[in-house]
């Protein structure tokens, strides 16, 4: 019975957000297969609508296989400003049912319903009333929630019967509700552990259940153990409603590949604006500077530090990003160039009036902050991304929040 339900926990997942935010704000769309993502084929997809997925376009993928698997899709940039802006609405809805939400990304979230029987129903009544509230909030976007005792079940229910799906599962049928389906469904087994797990003979979730701990243990060590009680529908794991963001960034994929320094900087000097302009908006300050390099063989390359004081300063994050560029010894050529800031934290008063000692530096910055706020964040460029061709707006820039 539901009412006999020791906790309840949701999982909301927006359907193919960002392809149905497009498809939402242009009804031409409607309908059509559709890929967000940029346009230069150096890309990636980062997501494709419900019309795409069926030739097989999936996230991550490379945009070049994603329009030969679908040349007739519609390639879409993405605009993160209208996807935070939705996002907002969808995560205000979620308060507005719990006081203990966990957002996972813009698109997803976990709730914890516990004891809000009397409040929104039984669970297939608060599913119902999440979803509803959702689509009210966004003009018509659909999400899919699951529900059930813990935070996995209720996450692997709420991509059951995607999109615009509501699966509840009660605790006395989730060990073999989970069991018919795929290793691929479990939180830990990206497709190296599948691979090993297949090898072993283990190909469904109830295979995982009924193993003996022992031999999953000796071959995946703790993942093993982890696996077998996720299998076995075990999750202690609370909602954690307070999450801090560790880190904040922007990352380019570049249309023509870089080597030389100067090159590597412009894109370096660009994403510290840019970082740093998010982290006044969102009143943070950084306590480290992360800075990404991608060889065009697909490695990944990072080096980082730690500030001496915390800062929301583009100058700041530039000049840390400057000496960590001679920290890497690859000669390139590099794809993508990238910048973080991380070890994020709340200015306190004290920090807050420290920030004075870069005065002039920052004082222009918000005065810049200004002007993009009104004018759009191309009505002021530096002088010397206006002469270097390499620098270009077309590139595609994907920012991040952790």
């Amino acid at each position: 019975m539901a009412d006999s339900w020791a906790r309840v926990v949701a999982h909301a997942d927006m359907d193919a957000f960002y392809a149905s935010v497009e498809q939402l704000d242009d009804p031409n769309l409607r309908g059509r297969p559709v890929i967000v993502g940029p346009r230069s084929k150096r890309g990636v997809v980062l997501t494709a609508s419900y019309e795409a997925r069926p030739f097989g376009v999936g996230s991550a993928m490379p945009m070049v296989k994603a329009l030969r698997l679908c040349p007739d899709a519609v390639v879409v940039p993405p605009r993160f400003d209208r996807y935070t802006e939705l996002s907002a609405r969808i995560m205000e809805v979620f308060e507005d049912f719990s006081p203990h939400v966990e957002p996972l990304s813009l698109d997803e979230a976990f709730l914890d319903m516990t004891g809000s029987e009397h409040l929104f129903g039984p669970p297939r009544r608060m599913g119902e009333r999440i979803k509803a509230a959702i689509k009210e909030a966004t003009g018509g976007l659909t999400a899919s929630v699951g529900l059930s005792q813990t935070k996995y079940v209720a996450k692997v229910a709420s991509g059951y019967q995607k999109p615009d799906g509501l699966t509840i599962v009660p605790m006395e049928n989730a060990v073999s509700w989970l069991a018919p389906q795929s290793v691929a469904r479990l939180w830990g087994a990206g497709p190296k552990t599948q691979a090993r797990l297949h090898a072993l003979g283990y190909q469904t979730i109830g295979d995982i259940a009924e193993a003996p701990p022992e031999r999953l243990q000796a071959a995946l060590g703790s993942l093993g153990n982890h696996l077998f009680e996720l299998a076995n529908a075990r999750d202690p794991r609370r909602i954690e409603g307070h999450r801090v963001a560790r880190s904040m960034g922007s990352d380019r994929t570049l249309n023509i590949d870089v080597s030389a320094r100067e090159d590597i900087l412009l894109y370096l000097r660009r994403s510290a604006d840019h970082i740093a302009r998010r982290l006044r908006r969102k009143n943070y300050l950084a306590g480290g500077v992360r800075v990404r390099l991608k060889t065009t063989d697909f490695k990944l390359l990072t080096r980082q530090c730690t500030l001496a004081e915390p800062t929301d300063v583009a100058e700041a994050l530039y000049a840390a990003a400057q000496k960590m560029l001679d920290r890497f010894d690859h000669p390139g050529p590099f794809r993508l160039v990238g910048l973080a800031a991380h070890s994020l934290e709340r200015p306190s008063e004290s920090k807050q009036l420290g920030l004075l000692d870069e005065g002039k530096a920052r004082a222009l910055e918000v005065a810049l902050d200004q002007l993009a706020e009104r004018y759009g964040d191309n009505v002021v460029r530096r002088a010397r991304d206006i002469t270097q061709t390499t620098v270009t707006d077309t590139t595609p820039n994907l920012d991040f929040l952790h």
